[in-house]
């Protein structure tokens, strides 16, 4: 709630009664009704805009001439713990991208550590510069299919719904348990009915989609196809459109694009690694490629800012005016979408804006708890026959169900590098039964040695891909001993690593030392064979159990269109 002193000062420096507290000066204003560009002044009052379209004195100024200035860019989904940094760290990556707001779902580290997880979020959200919202995780476990390091039931997130950084209820994902009912899906809609909902809803359609929304969700990120997006848009579901690290979905929907389409649009990254944030960039980067690609100028800012603050319901900000928060990035050019500035809350963006954050300690050291591991335990039977085999579709997170004619040798399946069907191996990591299963894999183009990760969605278990049994458990070991993260190994041995300790899933160290690390590790899967432009995340989503398709889990292989084990 805003005091009536600080409500005062407002009314007169808007006004021009008093001196602003900040101008910046001499850019050009890109009005988000219209699309005009307008010069004029652009006054603030500590953390919020006072005035616009008009001339202003004030304390302090800041030279913008030349520059555009566009409203601070809002992700509107994300797992912060993809980034592979802490949120204190993942703001200092991205804010001088231009993204102000980011809407977070912490479902990974609630189905590692459960309320603990979102407990810690919540604690960084409120000591971060830029405005950092959480949605309660809906999905803790995520399936019956797979063990988690958690439950989370309605009872447990409810207490949590009036913190201040809290929207509502994150990306319901169980569509099936929804769809059929389920009396947990329920009671946490019923508990979130008057709150912000997501959705997580990838090939539902018809009557099926329209069951779906009935439960009162209003969100989608897992649209993959303009087709299937047209039909969500008219039945009232708002699109985030994704482009992330694995699941690129940008150039499919950029048609979606348009002056009229763009109040029920937003854009999101889901899951995106500071290796490709440095690389490429983070909403700039979605922003620029969708004009190339050609997407109207207006209407992709609107996306960007605008649609997306008022899809979630935060109608203080998305825009340049008087009242709004003082979200504001400074551009060289509306196509290229160059960030030249950033100002976050009414503060400028520079090294110095995160020197006196209130330090927050990392949680969930120690997640990894799975017995050491030797090369008999990724030996898989053979089978009379075909045997189902996960296939790999890059750049998505929806795998192929393949089957193959594979080689033995002894009763144990083999791989075969003529057909790029290698080993993929799921081991339970939460310390609840030490659960092992092996199938096999195939588009890795992997051959030899193996690479193996403590981020496997949603369980977070962990998942080695490989050729060679002794390879698959020196990586294995590596990442035990590590407390969690990636490791590559070959002819038995670790030639590269990353350690993640914060939960199996975040590094303690910068972005830049993570980057640095993600480098290593690319090349040296690449030395392996593999062809995966990220192989690591692409490792992290072969887990993800609650997508049709055949997946690996710790209880075995899955075939989740019949959810029945295979």
């Amino acid at each position: 709630m805003t005091d009536a002193a600080t409500l005062s000062r407002r009314i007169a420096q808007g006004r021009g009664d008093a001196p602003a507290d900040l101008v910046i000066r001499g850019a050009r204003l890109l009005d988000l009704v219209t699309g005009a560009l307008v010069e004029g002044d652009i006054a603030l009052c500590g953390d919020t805009i006072v005035g616009t379209h008009g001339r202003y004195e004030g304390s302090e100024s800041f030279d913008a001439s030349g520059l555009i200035a566009v409203p601070g860019f809002i992700d509107t989904h994300l797992h912060v713990e993809s980034s592979l940094v802490t949120p204190l760290e993942f703001e200092r990556c991205v804010l001088p991208h231009g993204v102000t707001t980011a809407i977070c779902d912490p479902h990974e580290i609630a189905n590692v550590l459960g309320i603990e997880g979102i407990a810690y979020f919540l604690r960084c959200a409120e000591a971060m510069r830029m405005d950092l919202r959480v949605q309660l995780s809906s999905c803790v476990p995520a399936t019956h299919l797979e063990t988690a390091g958690a439950r989370l039931d309605a009872g447990d997130l409810t207490p949590l719904m009036d913190h201040p950084k809290v929207i509502g209820l994150a990306e319901f994902m169980n569509f099936p348990g929804l769809l059929n009912r389920d009396p947990g899906c329920l009671a946490k809609l019923e508990a979130f009915s008057q709150r912000h909902i997501d959705g997580h809803a990838p090939l539902v359609r018809g009557m099926d989609l329209n069951g779906y929304l009935a439960a009162g969700i209003r969100t989608d990120h897992e649209t993959t196809t303009a087709e299937e997006a047209r039909e969500k848009l008219a039945k009232g579901m708002a699109i985030l459109i994704r482009e992330g690290s694995v699941s690129k979905d940008l150039h499919a929907l950029i048609p979606l694009i348009t002056r009229d389409a763009s109040p029920f649009l937003a854009f999101c990254t889901d899951d995106r690694n500071p290796l490709d944030i440095a690389e490429e960039g983070h909403l700039d980067f979605m922003i620029r490629t969708a004009i190339a690609e050609g997407a109207d100028v207006l209407a992709t800012y609107r996306v960007a800012t605008l649609s997306a603050a008022r899809n979630f319901g935060l109608f203080d900000r998305g825009f340049i005016g008087p009242g709004k928060r003082a979200d504001i990035v400074l551009v060289e050019d509306l196509a290229e979408c160059r960030v030249s500035h950033v100002f976050a809350g009414g503060r400028l963006v520079a090294d110095a804006l995160f020197a006196d954050r209130k330090p927050v300690a990392p949680v969930g050291l120690g997640s990894v708890k799975s017995r050491t591991l030797t090369e008999t335990d990724f030996e898989v039977a053979a089978r009379a026959g075909e045997t189902p085999v996960i296939g790999v579709v890059p750049g998505r997170i929806i795998t192929e169900r393949l089957s193959m004619a594979l080689p033995s040798r002894d009763g144990q399946a083999l791989p075969d590098l003529a057909q790029d069907a290698v080993k993929v191996t799921v081991i339970e990591r939460h310390g609840k039964g030490n659960g092992i299963a092996t199938g096999f894999v195939h588009g890795f183009g992997m051959q030899r040695g193996a690479i193996a990760s403590s981020v496997g969605h949603d369980s977070h278990n962990l998942c080695v891909v490989g050729v060679d049994e002794a390879s698959m458990a020196a990586a294995a070991n590596r990442l035990i001993a590590l407390g969690g993260g990636f490791a590559v190994a070959d002819a038995g041995k670790v030639t590269a690593e990353l350690a993640l300790p914060v939960a199996g899933l975040m590094s303690e160290e910068p972005f830049e030392a993570v980057r640095h690390g993600l480098e290593g590790l690319r090349a040296a899967a690449k030395a392996l064979g593999v062809v995966l432009a990220e192989p690591f995340l692409q490792v992290a989503f072969l887990t993800l159990p609650v997508i049709p398709h055949l997946k690996i889990t710790d209880k075995g292989l899955v075939d989740v269109d019949r959810f029945d084990f295979v």
